[in-house]
């Protein structure tokens, strides 16, 4: 089933910034029960892999009652802690609202939840993925501010046609990123942290491209939607992530890549410093 959720205009019910009400009510003992199922297996299976900054932020998802958080409790949590809000969203909605709220500390989250039959994959992204993959990461006050800086250059960008390549840095980082950690590579990309199959690839699998961060690199370099990624980027540092992302002038970077040919993923490229797994935990 491809699909489904994704918006040009609000439908009845969402507002013109296209929040809507979480309606926690609403959600059955089963969407509760899918919910708790998927917390168990997939914080099980991240521990050894997840970033430290990711495996504190999990403390927030923790509330009194089992089941599908209740944003009226998680949101003053994750306030004290950033600044930041979960607002509810239908699914997949327009770059322009996105970026606005992310400029303003409000991560849109997706108001609906993958079936008990699709525990291990979604086709798009839901509850789950935005609530355990991304909150977490929000908690943590440096990466909080770097994707404040990411909005703002999304609203800049929309002015300058560039928002497709800012794009690959949000799904080079924010979904699929690995930073270096404590001698060793670990995951705080969502989309990673919500698969644990492409966690362990990205991770292991040999002949994976895992190339140090470079900012045009990863403007330039396509993702692939249909299979595991073959390149991840690697950043040393949130700090170092925040600092590029805050303080660079992007239009010169798009003006030098409009119209270049994307890289493939897997692709080398000159230039490419590549990250040895082997070399980072001392193995021989």
């Amino acid at each position: 089933m491809a699909a489904k959720h994704v918006y040009d205009l609000p439908r009845a019910g969402v507002q013109s910034d296209w929040t809507m009400p979480q309606n926690w009510e609403l959600f059955t003992p089963g969407e509760h029960a899918v919910w708790d199922q998927l917390i168990e297996q997939q914080t099980r299976a991240v521990a050894s892999m997840a970033c430290d900054a990711f495996l504190s932020g999990l403390d927030i998802l923790r509330l009194p009652k089992p089941g599908i958080p209740d944003l009226v409790e998680l949101n003053p949590r994750l306030r004290a802690a950033t600044g930041w809000e979960i607002v509810p969203v239908p699914g997949v909605i327009p770059n322009e609202p996105f970026f606005r709220h992310l400029s303003e500390r409000r991560f849109p989250a997706a108001n609906f939840l993958r079936s008990a039959e699709a525990l291990d994959y979604s086709e798009e992204p839901d509850m789950f993925h935005d609530l355990f993959g991304h909150l977490p990461m929000l908690a943590d006050p440096v990466f909080a501010d770097f994707m404040v800086a990411y909005g703002k250059a999304g609203l800049r960008a929309e002015g300058l046609n560039a928002v497709d390549q800012l794009g690959r840095l949000y799904l080079h980082t924010v979904e699929f990123g690995l930073v270096q950690e404590h001698g060793a590579l670990r995951v705080f990309g969502a989309g990673l942290l919500s698969s644990s199959s492409e966690t362990v690839h990205a991770l292991t699998a040999p002949g994976v491209r895992r190339v140090e961060f470079n900012l045009a690199r990863v403007m330039q370099s396509d993702y692939r939607f249909d299979e595991f990624q073959r390149t991840y980027f690697v950043i040393a540092s949130f700090e170092d992530l925040l600092k590029v992302t805050a303080e660079t002038n992007f239009q010169p970077i798009y003006d030098r890549l409009r119209g270049r040919p994307l890289l493939a993923s897997g692709a080398a490229c000159a230039g490419d410093r590549l990250v040895s797994v082997a070399a980072l935990s001392g193995a021989t």
